[in-house]
């Protein structure tokens, strides 16, 4: 019996041709990623993302690593001639004793004495003998510098000031030399006493004897810290005999 007219058999369409060439296409790739995996997993870029979460986990901060990274890349200043410093020093060595710079310092620890005593009396609030400043103080042929609109970094001051002590090989000395300069300036390369005018880091009075250093002392805390360092030793011979003498009169 018959059940109708005959099925007709249907045949698959042909793929299109561009699917027979994916193979030849990952044969292709093939060599390229197995030289990728020969590479190694740690490129520079990441080393470079793991080196800076490595020292935010540890404490230094972003902001401390970021201000490293820009000290270490920063030209390293460059120190006056013999005769540039003879013009701003008046032939004077500006390591050397200064009584007249001397006698500014301690009329200043006089005062700051004598206000904090005041302040205790009338039970206000003591006035920090520190202020930041926003345009460096000028001096020995150099004019006053507007100093940059961001914020200074105290944190990566301090941890470029113990590296550059320990270069002097005077690591036994951070301790002294930590507490010196954060009574002086707290680390930062814009404070001034407002009652001698001393600048910098170091607090040098006047601040134009750290050209000495390099004629970007208003702003470069690398260049003070180095000044620095080395009154330090011309004076006192250690940070200690330095912090020893700020203990005993107010001032180094």
């Amino acid at each position: 019996m018959s059940s109708g007219p005959p099925q007709l058999r249907e045949h698959p369409a042909p793929r299109p041709r561009r699917n027979a060439r994916k193979p030849a296409r990952r044969d292709k790739t093939a060599p390229q990623e197995s030289r990728a995996g020969k590479k190694g997993w740690l490129t520079p870029k990441r080393a470079v993302i793991l080196a800076t979460t490595a020292a935010v986990v540890v404490g230094g901060g972003g902001f401390t690593v970021y201000t490293a990274m820009q000290n270490a890349s920063a030209p390293k200043p460059t120190p006056l001639s013999l005769n540039e410093m003879s013009k701003i020093f008046g032939g004077g060595d500006p390591f050397a004793p200064d009584p007249e710079g001397d006698i500014l310092k301690a009329q200043a620890a006089q005062a700051i004495k004598a206000d904090r005593l005041a302040a205790e009396r009338d039970k206000r609030r003591k006035l920090s003998p520190i202020k930041i400043v926003k345009e460096a103080p000028g001096g020995g042929g150099f004019d006053p510098k507007q100093l940059p609109s961001g914020p200074a970094n105290p944190s990566g001051n301090r941890a470029l000031g113990k590296q550059m002590l320990d270069a002097r090989g005077w690591g036994d000395q951070w301790g002294c030399l930590e507490r010196l300069w954060t009574k002086e300036s707290g680390w930062n390369e814009r404070a001034m006493n407002r009652y001698s005018g001393a600048y910098g880091i170091p607090q040098s009075l006047p601040g134009s004897k750290m050209a000495s250093a390099g004629g970007d002392w208003q702003t470069n805390p690398a260049t003070q810290i180095a000044w620095g360092l080395g009154y330090i030793k011309g004076r006192y011979g250690t940070p200690c005999g330095a912090w020893a003498h700020s203990q005993a009169t107010g001032w180094y």
